[in-house]
């Protein structure tokens, strides 16, 4: 089986990588051609559009920044496909909009799969990624040897639209968390704590958390260097509050982390690494957050 993928920024890049490192048959395609470069080294196919991609693939996954992005590349891809394709969306969509694309897909004989994922970019870059999906189950069966290749938990979540509301959920709870830390690190600093070992304490107490373990470690290295941004940042919480809305759920916390969220953007633009939005606080009360021995990047 040939798969196409489109997308190959900072997450797609890595998910592509294992795929080839684990023998598949790869086409890629980005907008940007230099992207794709490793790939193609390491043995993958290039394509000059997403229709070429489409026409020369058994199956097609997207990872791409936006619901906009996913239908425009949609478009191209239907222009070229053939019926039986199956398009694996990565994405972060909300529920609706997976729905509408993957109905459309339907009527030119395109079968859908959601496969958002969760776990940060340096997860995907050891094929340890958590891969959530949605969809016919007989369908994701059918091609979980390559979410294998590229991830280590595959959680079903039912249906169709499942796995985009889960995806929400786990993104919301990641940007509270993020301004949690940031706030409970700055505690510790300006109640004269070593930084380094507060880390390692929050990091061995019920307050413990993935993001603190991760994203922790880039704040006090001060490189903030996550490989996602404010914008990618607020489109979630921009979901999130919507699923509030149509479950008729009050989401106060989510409300009020997006609003920090939104003066992130406006202090250091939407393309800043999400992880800055601590810098508000350390600017708000002109202290630093740093401490050696903490890693540029997550490996």
């Amino acid at each position: 089986m040939r798969y196409g993928f489109i997308g190959l920024g900072n997450l797609g890049g890595h998910l592509a990588a294992s795929l080839l490192r684990s023998g598949f048959d790869v086409v890629v395609h980005d907008r940007d051609p230099a992207a794709a470069e490793r790939l193609i080294t390491a043995g993958a196919v290039w394509a000059d559009s997403a229709g070429a991609l489409a026409g020369q693939s058994d199956a097609v996954l997207t990872c791409l920044p936006s619901p906009q992005v996913s239908n425009a590349v949609l478009n191209e891809i239907l222009k070229a496909a053939r019926p039986g394709l199956t398009w694996i969306e990565m994405s972060t969509l909300g529920r609706d909009e997976i729905l509408r694309l993957a109905a459309k897909a339907a009527e030119r004989g395109v079968t859908t799969m959601e496969l958002p994922v969760t776990g940060g970019v340096h997860l995907a870059a050891q094929g340890k990624i958590t891969m959530l999906a949605g969809g016919d189950k007989e369908l994701i069966d059918r091609h979980r040897p390559a979410l294998e290749a590229m991830g280590d938990q595959i959680f079903y979540m039912g249906p169709l639209g499942s796995a985009a509301v889960i995806k929400v959920i786990t993104n919301m709870l990641a940007f509270i968390h993020l301004v949690a830390d940031g706030e409970a690190l700055m505690l510790a600093k300006r109640g004269g704590l070593d930084l380094a070992q507060a880390w390692r304490a929050i990091k061995a107490s019920s307050g413990n958390s993935f993001v603190h373990e991760t994203e922790g470690q880039l704040i006090l290295n001060g490189s903030y260097d996550v490989g996602f941004s404010m914008d990618l940042a607020l489109k979630d919480l921009g979901f999130a509050m919507n699923f509030g809305e149509t479950f008729d759920v009050p989401l106060a916390l989510a409300e009020h982390t997006h609003a920090i969220f939104l003066k992130g953007k406006e202090a250091y633009g939407g393309s800043a690494q999400s992880t800055q939005i601590v810098k508000l606080l350390e600017e708000a009360v002109g202290t630093d957050l740093r401490a050696d021995g903490f890693p540029a990047r997550l490996e």
